[in-house]
């Protein structure tokens, strides 16, 4: 399995950034092919120090492997979603990949 997890921090000018994204996510990444697992959301406030709650929506999708992954980053829908969303509501975003 590899698991490509994705951070984001949404403009604070944009009042809609994170619903924005939101609905970006299910329109554009969520149907492409080699997905196996799709889990999108807010970050959700914790009363743990240790837990990071200076972001805005979180996205967590698990490929069979590297190469889905890889075939998904080229794929046509998640550049419109770069282009069309990421880039108009985004400050940064921070990416972990991993694999079993």
């Amino acid at each position: 399995m590899f698991s490509h997890v994705v951070i984001f921090w949404t403009d604070p000018t944009n009042a809609n950034g994170a619903e924005d994204l939101l609905a970006g996510m299910e329109k554009y990444l969520k149907p492409i092919p080699g997905v196996v697992h799709y889990h999108a959301g807010r970050m959700e406030p914790s009363h743990r120090p240790v837990v990071d709650q200076s972001y805005q929506v979180a996205l967590n999708l698990v490929f069979k492997d590297k190469q889905a992954q890889d075939d998904y980053q080229v794929h046509p829908l998640h550049i419109d979603f770069v282009e069309k969303v990421f880039k108009k509501v985004c400050q940064k975003v921070v990416i972990y990949d991993f694999s079993s």
